[in-house]
């Protein structure tokens, strides 16, 4: 029984792709030094104040 080489690319080399290439991205966003802020949402896309979005937000930090 012998393997063929598939044409295209496979799994593996989909993983060794995306190992690679995700801290490239980071590096490259890191040494470009130039970060923009985004812009604050809208009161209508903001999360209300409220006691329970307090109580979430102060269990939720580390």
């Amino acid at each position: 029984m012998s393997k063929t080489k598939e044409e295209g690319a496979t799994r593996r080399d989909f993983l060794k792709l995306a190992g690679t290439a995700a801290p490239a991205a980071v590096a490259a966003a890191t040494l470009t030094g130039k970060a923009e802020a985004g812009e604050l949402p809208t009161d209508e896309t903001r999360m209300q104040d409220t006691a329970h979005t307090r109580a979430y937000l102060e269990s939720a930090r580390f």
